[in-house]
């Protein structure tokens, strides 16, 4: 068995990722033609790269099918509600960098914080007989967020892309999306609120807790980690199941301060 990396498999995300390792020292390579979404990793020894969606990489981290993933912090708390239980953050990228915000149409002068939202949402029940609708494809966050801020009288319109049209197209009265400028916000004229900012985020590398491993996957994986020279914080490296704990293939779960004493103490790993 080797060590599974899981990066983006297309666009900026995935020329930023292979930049991003290739200045550690770590050569991730296409092979193939670009439809075929096989690639290898060069520098590395028992390192096996997959090109998948950004989408998929917090599941397949979560299922502890993938050792190490490249994803947005975004997509890892929308989809993975006890996510700190399943995986380690070990390493923000710096690119990818968006907000995930909720945002009104610009005409509605006097809604500007969360409570004029709430105030509007209510009217606006009252007027039309529905919920005021919200349209975003990151449902958990967004509803959590909103709870939070004591909104009650809307409903999330699932929309998986061109969000920002949708109070354009009468799909929805707001939106709750990723923004990296405003300037898509301010073409379909729409303002973000003033407390309206959800989550900031960017590109991230992940390590899964909960990836069975033989000896030699480990080592793998703490070698690999050394050349990136990445670090976590202790409290945040305890896996599910204790470290001593073994499978009935006989493959203990990963736990990186285990690494340090059995191949000699690494800088960066505490």
């Amino acid at each position: 068995m080797t060590v599974k990396l899981g990066v983006p498999s297309k666009g900026r995300l995935m020329e930023k990722t292979f930049e991003w390792f290739d200045k550690r020292g770590v050569g991730l390579r296409l092979t193939g033609s670009d439809r075929e979404y096989a690639g290898r990793v060069d520098g590395a020894e028992g390192i096996d790269l997959l090109l998948l969606s950004a989408g998929e990489i917090p599941r397949e981290l979560a299922s502890g099918r993938i050792h190490l993933g490249v994803t947005g912090n975004d997509l890892i708390h929308d989809k993975l509600p006890h996510w700190d239980r399943q995986l380690i953050e070990l390493a923000p990228m710096g690119f990818g960098q968006a907000d995930l915000i909720l945002a009104v149409p610009r005409f509605w002068v006097d809604v500007d914080t969360l409570d004029d939202l709430d105030a509007v949402a209510a009217a606006f029940r009252k007027i039309h007989g529905y919920r005021l609708r919200i349209a975003t494809k990151y449902h958990r966050l967004v509803r959590e967020f909103l709870r939070n801020a004591g909104v009650a009288d809307y409903r999330l319109i699932d929309s998986q892309g061109a969000t920002e049209g949708s109070v354009k197209n009468e799909t929805a009265e707001a939106i709750a999306d990723i923004t990296s400028t405003g300037e898509t916000l301010h073409a379909n004229h729409l303002k973000i609120l003033n407390d309206g900012l959800i989550l900031r985020s960017q590109a991230t590398l992940w390590q899964s807790r909960t990836v069975p491993s033989d000896m030699t996957e480990q080592r793998d994986l703490a070698a690999f980690l050394e050349i990136l020279s990445v670090s976590a914080d202790a409290d945040q490296m305890t896996p599910i199941s204790a470290s001593s704990s073994t499978s009935s293939e006989g493959k203990t779960s990963l736990d990186i301060r285990s690494f340090g004493r059995s191949r000699g103490a690494s800088p960066g790993f505490k």
